[in-house]
């Protein structure tokens, strides 16, 4: 079955670094996309970074300049690299694999996506 494994959350604090990582495992090929979204409580799930197969990087509004996405295809598998975080990253952070096509691709509407667990991310105000 095709999966996603997510690893690097955790607690961190206000100004400091994480790096998560997230590796697919099961057709990668049919992978066109890959990426990460979050979800903070009560809050809508947003667009952290998405990467295409042929380099198209999307940056959410809140975290460009920030993160930086980077990806391997023939391994299947995206790095998130975090920067000066603060309290507003809170949030569980999901890996994303967009596997429909490319004429479809919207990172703002992941529809044909897997998703990973959820990894969380806490960052100490």
């Amino acid at each position: 079955q095709f999966q996603l494994v997510e690893s690097g959350g955790g607690l961190v604090q206000v100004g400091g670094s994480l790096r998560l990582s997230c590796a697919a495992s099961g057709s990668i090929f049919t992978i066109n996309a890959m990426g990460w979204y979050r979800q903070a409580p009560g809050k809508q799930r947003e667009l952290v970074a998405m990467v295409t197969s042929g380099g198209r990087i999307d940056y959410g509004d809140s975290t460009e300049g920030r993160f930086t996405i980077s990806r391997d295809n023939a391994k299947g598998t995206v790095d998130l690299q975090m920067n000066s975080l603060n309290p507003e990253d809170t949030a569980v952070y999901y890996c994303a694999a967009y596997r429909g096509t490319m004429s479809d691709y919207d990172p703002r509407r992941p529809y044909f996506t897997s998703w990973g667990q959820g990894t969380q991310v806490t960052v100490s105000s």
